[in-house]
């Protein structure tokens, strides 16, 4: 099995822990989570560990206890040596008014600053409205958050996290506000105040907002590059898992995707695709060659369930699928030439939550 193929298997998989290995694991909040970052053969990629089918998985780790770093092992074969990053130096740390900086913001990867500005969606309460697969609110629910994150303290930590770990880029996400910019505006201010404390790549992720011109806006304000998250793309499917963001037609998607390419420019747009919640392959394919001739890297992921949320039982895709998806949708990349790479700043540029990124060459 090569490395392509193991990364593709452990994120559909999962990996089983019998004792925590590491730095904190990822539980609950926006985006994938319940995960952990792992390192194999230099490459660093996010894995399910606190979901269901992690716990079923036949990849275990094996690692003196207290350590870092151990041996993969599918069933009884030993595979590979494994690694897990150390707890970030800035966790240690608190804010001015008294604010654990973990609860501010956190490393993902191994060298990438994560943060929900707003950590409380319209959407999220409304049976109606809610995506399916979100659980923005719950690490607020835990504790292990706060609602509002302040440009100050976001400056704060962002610096420290650079001088003390060594981060490279930045990304910041958003509930989305019941304001027709759709967090555009928070996010704007945002980045405003760590650009004037640190020189830091900074991706910023939100709806698209009603007026455009938003967009200048956050790149004059020091935001890098743009994710505006489709998620998933055939209507059926965006009624069922999405409700309320399917109100925003596609149509108006790739009109944002136009004009967002424009001000941030080709390849510093990017969108995430959620495998696995019932679009089918030729459709994703299809769908990842028209953001591509826009000018939009087409992040492909596949759906992690995370607990407590309504499709905590659904299953994630099999590695089969998401091993045909990456090689077409690479083949795409290549053709364009366009690489996660290049992109300034974001989740694609980290690449961790996939194997999309071992595919483009």
């Amino acid at each position: 099995m090569n490395k392509q193929q193991l990364i593709t298997e452990l994120q559909s998989c999962g990996l089983r822990l019998v004792e925590e290995v590491g730095a904190a694991g990822r539980r609950g909040g926006a985006g994938p989570s319940d995960h952990k970052a792992v390192t194999i053969d230099g490459t660093t990629v996010m894995v399910p560990i606190y979901t269901g089918a992690a716990s079923q998985s036949p990849y275990t780790v094996q690692a003196p206890h207290g350590a870092t770093a151990g041996v993969l092992y599918h069933q009884e074969q030993a595979l590979t040596a494994i690694e897990f990053p150390h707890q970030p130096q800035f966790y240690s740390l608190t804010t001015a008014d008294g604010i654990p900086y973990w609860k501010i913001a956190l490393l993902h990867s191994r060298d990438v600053l994560a943060t929900t500005v707003l950590q409380t969606c319209r959407r999220y309460r409304d049976a109606a409205t809610a995506c399916q697969f979100c659980a923005i609110e719950q690490s607020l629910a835990a504790d292990r958050t706060i609602a509002r994150k302040t440009p100050a303290q976001l400056a704060e930590v962002a610096e420290a996290a650079v001088r003390l770990d060594g981060v490279t880029h930045m990304i910041m996400t958003t509930g989305t506000p019941n304001t027709s910019d759709r967090g555009a505006a928070y996010l704007t201010e945002c980045a405003k105040a760590i650009k004037q404390r640190v020189n830091l790549p900074i991706q910023a992720q939100c709806e698209p907002p009603d007026d455009f011109a938003w967009f200048n806006r956050m790149q004059q304000a020091g935001v890098d590059s743009l994710g505006m998250h489709l998620e998933a793309v055939t209507p059926e499917v965006r009624q069922r898992i999405m409700p309320g963001k399917a109100e925003v037609p596609i149509a108006y998607y790739f009109q944002a995707f136009a004009a967002a390419v424009k001000v941030f420019g080709w390849g510093q747009v990017s969108t995430y695709l959620l495998a696995g919640l019932g679009d089918d392959l030729n459709t994703l394919v299809a769908t990842c060659d028209r953001l591509v001739q826009l000018g939009v890297y087409p992040f492909v992921v596949p759906f992690v369930p995370i607990g407590g949320t309504p499709l905590a039982n659904h299953a994630p895709p099999s590695s089969e699928f998401m091993f045909d998806l990456y090689h077409q949708v690479g083949t795409v990349l290549r053709r364009s030439g366009m690489t996660s790479q290049a992109i300034k700043a974001g989740c694609a540029k980290c690449g961790a939550c996939s194997a999309l990124s071992t595919f483009e060459q």
